[in-house]
């Protein structure tokens, strides 16, 4: 993308970076994190976790108008590159929003033995659709992985972790 505009968002876990790069490609671990809201419902995760292999989460959102309706949001990627521990890459649309794939890239900086960050960059058009949502792209990111700080550090019954 020639012509882009960046939203970059950091977030730091007391995690080894192996986990928290699996957490990405784990169907029932991603599905607690990635694209959920406080509104919505994720209702499918399904990936194919490897290069040129796709991810689709289905969420269930209310509408804006305050009705009691809702409606699925279709967020879909095709990965580019897998090199674990370290970085993931994929192209991104979310239907009905995003007529073309945006790329977003996840660097997993280790920082210890369990210490890690994640720079998670979204490379988005530059246009004025983006930067009316370029901050509401930012917060959504940056939600998305305090969730998944709360989906892996939060006991579950048994003592187990996500």
């Amino acid at each position: 993308m020639a012509d882009a505009m960046t939203v970059r968002v950091t977030h730091r876990y007391q995690l080894p970076a192996q986990r928290l790069f699996d957490a990405w490609l784990t169907p029932s671990v991603a599905g607690r994190f990635l694209f959920a809201t406080r509104t919505g419902t994720v209702l499918h995760c399904e990936i194919d976790a490897r290069k040129g292999g796709q991810f689709t989460v289905t969420d269930r959102r209310p509408t804006a108008d305050g009705d009691e309706s809702f409606f699925d949001a279709q967020h879909r990627g095709t990965y580019v590159e897998i090199d674990p521990p370290s970085r993931l890459v994929f192209d991104f649309a979310v239907e009905p929003y995003a007529d073309e794939a945006t790329r977003v890239t996840l660097d997993f900086v280790t920082l210890g033995a369990n210490l890690c960050e994640i720079v998670l960059t979204h490379q988005l058009p530059d246009n004025e659709t983006a930067r009316l949502y370029e901050e509401r792209t930012r917060q959504g990111w940056a939600n998305m992985l305090a969730q998944l700080d709360k989906v892996l550090n939060t006991r579950t019954w048994g003592g187990l972790k996500g």
